[in-house]
């Protein structure tokens, strides 16, 4: 499992006072209203940020970060990558899975058949699809429906689905 969560990319810069536009990668954008530090990853520099102000526009959220006070001190920053650590994520429902844990899991169809590993999730408006990936077959796509999966565990590293007609 991984110890840091996405939650968002830094598109650009808002206004002058160091503030920035995040394009929001969890499903809950209201998490942000209670987020307290972020760590900014950029691919060669990993910042641990305290969160000053959050305000929300359009399908993004506005963020401010405390020490940061100048357009200067965060545009280089744009495109990187916001973390939360684990213990600081949201509370999950049970049945609830983080995408990033998902990912890569092994998955079995209930009759025993090796589908190959869960490589991608689409977030659709009604329900996630996992998206398997096995080589030399074309990609499985599975709805993460009640119908569908039959057991998810993240600690063994692995899903058990049914494969409803017309799925493959």
């Amino acid at each position: 499992m991984k110890d840091k969560l996405q939650v968002g990319v830094i598109t650009s810069t808002h206004g002058i006072r160091g503030e920035v536009k995040v394009y929001p990668t969890t499903d809950d954008v209201n998490r942000f209203k209670k987020l307290k530090n972020v760590i900014l990853d950029d691919g060669k520099v990993q910042l641990d940020l305290e969160v000053e102000r959050v305000k929300f526009f359009k399908n993004l959220v506005i963020l401010k970060f405390k020490g940061i006070d100048n357009i200067n001190d965060i545009e280089k920053y744009k495109k990187a990558s916001l973390f939360v650590r684990r213990e600081d994520a949201v509370e999950l429902e049970e049945n609830e899975f983080f995408i990033a844990d998902l990912i890569g899991l092994k998955v079995e169809s209930d009759e025993g058949e090796d589908l190959g590993k869960i490589a991608d999730v689409l977030q659709t408006g009604a329900n996630d699809v996992y998206i398997i990936k096995k080589a030399g077959e074309e990609d499985l796509l599975v709805p993460a429906i009640h119908e569908c999966v039959k057991e998810i565990n993240i600690e063994e590293g692995y899903a058990i689905l049914h494969l409803l007609p017309g799925l493959r």
